[in-house]
């Protein structure tokens, strides 16, 4: 089979330094832009919704455009009457899934705002970036501008800002609301490490900035002189997310450290590293690892461990604002794959990781990032039975958290209360969650994402406007194709939203082993 052959992705036609100037001047009409994008107002300003998966995220086909789709919680924005709405999306987005997200807008808003709507698609399947696929085909982005009738009240939302995210925004004229790719960096487990180091965050021990597995052997090597007692650490590159890049190495029975036959030893427990993402190849690991480099560090143990994170983010006057914690929901061979996670975290530590967050935010403040992140921490309860907080990622992008946090705040106007660890809607009704982009059977590729929304509304699963609880599916494009769905079950507590996550997977077995029963054939 021959490969395909792409379309050049095209050159700006000014130096580096220049699109960097160039965008630093677009930025800046974010400043007056802020105010009428927190509130309802009577400008009129269009959002255009470009959510590429630019990052090492191996992701294709159906999974691809679910996680396009996920963003679609972004549409509850258009119950602004000004507002008007450009989604891109790799293959087009089937009518149902658009009318149902559009139905959870309270009153008859949805019917009006499907005209203030407007979806392009390259119709790529291709595993490619969808920035990528659209930086290639100039007539797309010119039909894009052409959709927005004032690029003064016009902003890019992307998954996460690099270099291709950047000319986009340059090439349509519009500010994007996220961090310059001057700060990529931040977001890599290098740069993280370092700037927790900067702003006096603990941190699990290790070494950054690795790109060989002769540096990788080295950093164990002088791990295990300080600490010999270590018996596993992590290796993680640098751009992995949701924990696909990670790996652990087991480190029991080697020679002594600094032993002769010690270097010899290691490389050969490197070799026969845990692959977090089990669809990775050792040789294609090293050669990411070479490519965009890594870190090792020690694996935090414990008795109890847990994986909470911070939501900021950082306006564009300069402001930082804390949003919500959630506890992850871990998996994988290892434990190391988000799957979802619990809203808010834990009020027995939720103070104490805001805290530590915050001194990472203000930094970033200071440097001049603007928009959403987060930090993961891991927490360890200990003896005494305090929790103690690291620091192991900074997420310089929207993440897994991001989408159920904000369906539960446009579906109830409320906020999240970071003294108290608790969300109010604005009728003051406490309510938690529980999210997962990963409910998996081969059963569920019974269903179509019309079947799942028939479904969800025939066995009382919709989330309920007057009650402020139920459940929002997203991911629907890989339903029938992987047998995946994600949801956010929203509930009054902690116990009801986890008893409706429950519920949601009991259904779906039911109605998939239901729909598996095996035809008799017709009378003759």
């Amino acid at each position: 089979m021959s490969k395909i052959a792409y379309l050049p992705v095209p050159n700006l036609g000014v130096s580096l330094a220049e699109a960097a100037r160039r965008f630093s001047q677009l930025q800046e009409k974010l400043v007056p832009m802020w105010p009428s994008m927190q509130t309802m107002t009577s400008e009129e300003r269009t959002i255009v919704v470009v959510p590429s998966q630019t990052a090492e995220f191996d992701v294709r086909g159906a999974e691809m455009q679910a996680y396009e789709e996920r963003f679609l919680f972004l549409l509850f924005l258009l119950r602004q009457p000004k507002v008007k709405m450009i989604y891109v999306t790799s293959q087009s987005i089937l009518p149902a899934t658009i009318d149902y997200y559009l139905n959870l807008i309270p009153g008859k808003v949805g019917r009006e705002a499907r005209s203030r709507l407007f979806l392009v698609a390259p119709e790529d399947r291709s595993d490619r970036p969808l920035t990528v696929k659209l930086l290639e085909r100039p007539n797309l982005i010119e039909h894009i501008r052409s959709l927005i009738p004032d690029p003064d009240n016009a902003h890019l939302v992307p998954y996460i800002t690099t270099h291709l995210e950047r000319d986009l925004a340059l090439l349509l004229g519009i500010p994007i609301y996220g961090a310059d790719p001057k700060f990529f960096n931040y977001g890599t487990k290098s740069g993280g490490r370092e700037l927790f180091g900067d702003v006096g965050v603990s941190y699990p021990k290790g070494m950054e900035n690795l790109h060989t597995v002769p540096d990788v052997v080295g950093a164990i090597a002088r791990m295990r002189r300080e600490e010999p007692a270590t018996s596993e650490v992590m290796l993680k590159l640098n751009e992995g997310i949701s924990g696909e890049g990670n790996a652990v190495i087991d480190l029991n029975g080697l020679p002594t450290p600094g032993s002769e036959d010690e270097a010899r030893a290691l490389a050969k427990r490197v070799r026969e590293m845990k692959l977090e993402y089990q669809g990775t190849r050792y040789e294609d690991y090293v050669a990411k690892l070479l490519e965009g480099g890594g870190i090792v560090e020690e694996r935090i143990v414990g008795d109890e461990v847990r994986s909470p994170s911070v939501q900021l983010r950082i306006t564009p006057q300069g402001d930082l604002e804390l949003l919500s914690t959630h506890d992850q929901l871990l998996g994988g061979p290892t434990g190391q794959l988000y799957i979802g996670c619990r809203f808010p975290s834990d009020p027995a530590y939720a103070a104490a990781i805001s805290s530590e967050a915050i001194k990472i935010g203000r930094r970033l403040a200071k440097e001049g990032v603007v928009g959403r992140f987060a930090v993961d921490f891991l927490v360890v309860k200990g003896s005494e039975g305090t929790w103690h907080a690291y620091a192991i990622e900074l997420n310089l992008r929207k993440g897994g958290t991001t989408h159920p946090f904000l369906t539960l705040q446009y579906l109830t106007d409320g906020t999240y209360d970071p003294e108290r660890a608790v969300f109010e809607t604005a009728k003051g009704l406490e309510r938690y969650y529980v999210a997962s982009d990963h409910l998996e059977s081969p059963l569920y590729r019974t269903f179509s994402p019309e079947k799942l929304i028939e479904i969800a509304s025939r066995r009382g699963l919709d989330f309920d406007h007057h009650s402020q609880t139920g459940a929002v599916f997203h991911m629907l494009a890989t339903s029938a194709e992987n047998g995946r769905i994600g949801v956010t079950a929203v509930g009054k507590s902690p116990e009801e939203a986890d008893q409706l996550f429950n519920r949601i997977q009991s259904v779906l077995e039911e109605e998939a082993q239901r729909a598996q029963q095996p035809l008799t054939l017709p009378a003759a």
